[in-house]
């Protein structure tokens, strides 16, 4: 029948494949992308390879209970696709916990200097106490200021933050060192309160677009519970899809799941303004 022709299509596709994979690998060429580009960047290449095997077997025991490739491959997907879901949350979270450590950071600097420090000495006091998540970059620059001066050690640890916000904080210190600026300490104060605004500002659309990410979670464990209720409980109202005609109305109900995760995604994504100094750079002015 056409489910037969359609596994008797997929399995010379598989050979096809792992023949060209044979040829390539006996000439030393890369077919497959990297697991390293695949997998979220923070993954190591054990855990990808892991995460890899457990979605091909889930889609494989798919397949085999139900007989539906359409359905082995989007059970196969949604695992691979679970650590990149919770790598973007954790993300998200490490982006916020920045942002506030650079505020933390300004204001540790003007009280440094409103006990009558240097500014040098102000920013070297604060690079080893400084908020933990932009500390490793605050070291660096303490040990950046041995051997070079504080101009061109504040735009070095501008490029190590690599945050639009820093940029703005980095940019106010560089003014003060090169004139001399008498209200720096009013003006880093502004900056972090800023910046602690624009924090607030994106946790209170997270939690908005949270409440959207539940219900299509909702939605989605919802329909995957039905489908799995009638498949052990009343089989006869699957049949249908046993078809090739079916496996293709499969395809089309995973391609509007597929979409709708994809518009969630783009549009619950709040993206960092370009960063200042980039902006400087292409425009030609000096930092």
């Amino acid at each position: 029948g056409p489910m037969n022709t359609l596994i008797a299509v997929a399995i010379g596709v598989g050979l096809g494949a792992g023949a060209l994979l044979v040829v390539a690998g006996l000439r030393g060429q890369r077919v497959l992308p990297s697991l390293r580009r695949m997998a979220p960047a923070e993954a190591r290449p054990e855990v990808s390879l892991a995460w890899l095997s457990g979605a091909f077997a889930a889609g494989l025991s798919v397949f085999a209970l139900t007989g539906w490739i359409v359905a082995a491959v989007v059970v196969g997907g949604l695992v691979w696709t679970a650590p990149r879901l919770s790598a973007a949350r954790s993300h998200r979270d490490a982006t916020v916990a920045r942002t506030e450590a650079i505020a933390s950071w300004a204001e540790m600097i003007r009280d440094n200097m409103a006990g009558s420090a240097g500014l040098e000495q102000a920013l070297l006091a604060s690079a080893h106490v400084g908020p933990a998540p932009i500390r490793p970059q605050l070291v660096r620059f303490a040990a950046r200021l041995d051997r070079m001066p504080l101009t061109e050690a504040l735009i070095r640890l501008g490029a190590d933050l690599d945050h639009p916000s820093a940029d703005l904080v980095v940019v106010s210190l560089v003014n003060a060192t090169r004139m001399e600026a008498r209200e720096l300490g009013p003006l880093l104060g502004r900056l972090a309160e800023a910046i602690r605004g624009d924090v607030k500002m994106r946790l209170r659309v997270e939690v908005g677009r949270a409440r959207i990410r539940t219900s299509a979670h909702i939605v989605v464990a919802t329909t995957i519970a039905t489908m799995a209720f009638l498949f052990l409980f009343s089989r006869r109202l699957l049949d249908a899809y046993d078809s090739f005609a079916g496996q293709l109305w499969l395809v089309l109900v995973a391609a509007v799941f597929a979409a709708g995760a994809w518009l969630l995604r783009v549009y619950g994504q709040i993206d960092m303004p370009e960063r200042f100094a980039a902006r400087s750079d292409r425009s030609g002015a000096t930092r």
